[in-house]
């Protein structure tokens, strides 16, 4: 990369321009988070709703204590383990530190520092914190290239750093921390659960329910539909993987009969045994990081193919799992056939 091309990037970002830039997990749309200007701008520029938060990105851990009133030790912990990284932790926001479209009106404030060279430089040369939603139309599939944010921000935004693909290809964990030590994990992510219960291991770590039962979502990703393709996309899940291949089969020869351009996901243990018009492996079932890092460039493609109905194979619930299945569901907009003996 470019030390030039980088520099007319911070640039453009300390002059309220929008830039979009690679991290490890997704590529982000970044803008100054203390600009109301620049901040609104993302949400134009994506289509996004206003009152879904924004994840503020910075390079020094000193500039943490600009945006927060307070850090527990439990959650200097876990900035000591896992940042930079794919770790975003929902903290009291100090006021008046950023625009108050990047919290959407709350009294927190999403922040992480990025585990990629190239983000890590750009917010050490713009010297501000950046708000960074993932660089797409809201409700797309996340961009894991520069060739899919110029697909969907091209002539939008101001300017794009190609850093190459993406490594982790799904977004970060948001947690947060309650005043009984609980680490509540808001959206899983690139941290698995199991790995923030090693470090705390006197914490106690669970997942929140999608809404929590709240009107405003406290962090990115918890409202909407998100990471759809074009296509109408449904996910089989079964406890035996032979009923679930038949049932998939099945459904896309209903559909193929019906001049209805068809799709399946599948691991790549079975990919081979699936007829329709595009079939792509996702990978090992035994690597779920490999479908992870596939999954958005996969929907995408079933988009530049023209597919109208998609059927997926899903994974385990654990490790990485639990993020790419929340993703899955998501982008299926939570169509879920179940395929089981005797249904």
């Amino acid at each position: 990369m470019a030390k030039d091309e980088l520099s007319m990037a911070a640039d453009k970002l300390r002059s309220g321009g929008l830039v979009a830039f690679p991290t490890e997990t997704v590529y982000g749309l970044g803008a100054d988070a203390r600009s109301d200007e620049a901040v609104a701008g993302i949400f134009e520029a994506k289509g996004r709703p206003s009152d879904n938060p924004l994840i503020v990105h910075i390079a020094r851990r000193e500039q943490l204590d600009e945006l927060t009133v307070s850090v527990s030790p439990l959650e200097e912990a876990l900035m000591t383990a896992f940042w930079p990284g794919p770790l975003t932790l929902v903290l009291p926001a100090q006021k008046g530190a950023l625009s108050p479209l990047v919290t959407a009106g709350l009294s927190t404030v999403a922040v992480r520092m990025p585990d990629h060279p190239v983000a890590l430089e750009l917010l050490r040369q713009a010297d501000c914190p950046v708000a960074a939603p993932s660089a797409n139309r809201s409700g797309r599939p996340s961009p894991t290239t520069a060739a899919h944010v110029l697909e969907d921000l091209g002539g939008r935004i101001h300017g794009i750093v190609d850093g190459g693909a993406t490594g982790l290809g799904l977004e970060s964990t948001v947690v947060q921390l309650e005043d009984n030590g609980l680490v509540r994990i808001l959206r899983p992510g690139g941290i698995t659960s199991e790995q923030l219960r090693a470090a705390l291991p006197e914490a106690v770590v669970v997942t929140d329910d999608e809404l929590h039962g709240e009107s405003a979502p406290r962090s990115p990703g918890m409202k909407y539909t998100h990471y759809a393709p074009r296509g109408e996309l449904t996910l089989v899940r079964g406890d035996d993987r032979d009923i679930v291949a038949a049932a998939i089969q099945h459904a896309v020869e209903d559909c193929s009969s019906a001049g209805v351009a068809t799709g399946v996901l599948a691991f790549d243990e079975r990919a081979a045994q699936y007829q329709a018009d595009l079939v792509i492996g996702m990978g090992s079932e035994a690597l779920p990081q490999e479908a992870a890092k596939r999954l958005y460039a996969a929907l995408r493609e079933f988009d530049a193919a023209g597919i109208q109905r998609i059927w997926a194979e899903t994974p385990g619930p654990d490790g990485i799992g639990a993020a790419l299945l929340n993703r899955m569901v998501k982008a299926a907009g939570g169509r879920i056939l179940l395929a089981n003996p005797g249904n």
